[in-house]
Order: structure tokens, then sequence, then C-alpha cells
């Protein structure tokens, strides 16, 4: 891959301007190919909204300094995901230390009405929800293969399994989405007639 180069240039007067920068046409087609994937990854794997943009920066900062590391026997989203999980784990960390910081100078927040005309965000809540309370192992493969669209080989390679524990461990997944899914509109049945 041809690396950047960095170029001033110079007006009239020869003051310096603006860089000019040599882009590597390969990386830019890597960007561009699955910077929809890393956003969405980065997101499911709870990094804040305002955070995701940042985040999925940092994900292709590390894609260019390593991106000569890409093996041909690797998928690229499984080594994407890879580089997006530990970047998403820092976002955390990073959150847990605000948050202490913040829990020991401010009274905790009132909780806030649901408002019932956002159907979407609920559904939303609902499946957060959902994930949340599966363990890591099972979360991740439901979101890759359900979510993302991976194949279970893909999965696999990603989280360094056994492709046969991939499909075991979305097969319980779906069976405990589709039951918490059955619970809440019973619920929602009772609820609202």
């Amino acid at each position: 891959m041809a690396a950047s180069v960095t170029a001033w240039s110079a007006d009239a007067s020869g003051i310096l301007s603006i860089p000019v920068i040599d882009p590597d046409p390969e990386f830019a087609r890597l960007y561009h190919r699955h910077h929809g994937f890393v956003w969405r990854i980065l997101r499911r794997l709870g990094v804040p909204p305002a955070a995701l943009d940042d985040a999925s920066q940092d994900v292709f900062v590390v894609v260019h300094r390593r991106r000569d590391a890409l093996r041909t026997d690797v998928s690229v989203r499984s080594w994407l995901f890879g580089i997006a999980r530990r970047v998403a784990a820092d976002v955390h960390r990073g959150q847990r230390r605000r948050q202490r910081k913040l829990d020991a100078l401010l009274p905790p927040p009132d909780a806030l009405p649901l408002d019932d005309t956002l159907a979407r965000d609920e559904a939303a809540a609902f499946v957060h929800a959902f994930l949340e309370r599966l363990d890591d192992g099972h979360r991740m493969v439901f979101v890759l293969c359900d979510v993302e669209g991976l194949t279970a080989p893909e999965v696999a390679e990603a989280l360094e399994l056994n492709v046969n524990t991939v499909y075991s461990r979305l097969r319980k997944a779906r069976l405990q989405f589709e039951r918490a899914v059955a619970r809440h509109q019973a619920r929602s049945k009772v609820l609202h007639g």
C-alpha cells in the first residue's frame, strides 16, 4: 500500500496553507466499504451515540496503522470486528471512569416518563435490554449473525470459536429472544387491553 504523503501548498505571498494529502486508494476503498459495518458494530457494542463517530475513527486509525497485518486467510469483517470490540471496550472503560466521577458530584437523575408515541424507541429499548441480559458469548453471536448478517463461519473466525458452537449459541439466543418477545407482548396486552 502506498503511504500517505502530506505536502504544504503556498499561496502567492509564500504563506503555507492547507495540507494536501496524497490519499491511499486501497485504504479509502476499505474505509468506504466497511465504515457502516464498523459504526453499527460499535453501536451494538454499546458505544454511546455521541461517541460513535470518534470510536469509528479510532477503529480506522488502528486499521490504517495495522493494515499490513491483515492476513488473506482472515475475513476483513472479522478483523474489523476484533478491532472494533477492543475500541468499544476502551470507550466503556472511559465511560465508567467518567461516571464514577459524576456520581460523586451529582445527585441521581429523576426518571423521565416514557413517551408512548415513540414505539420505535420502546422497541429499541426492549432489544437493548434483552441483549444486556444475554451473556457475552450469546450476545455477540446473536448481534453478529442476526443484526449484522455475518455468516456463522465469519462469526466463528471473529470470535475464535468452533462453528458448531456459533450455531448452538445462535439457536439458544434466538429461542430466548422469541420467549422475551412473547412475554413482552403478553404484558402489553394486559396493560393496554
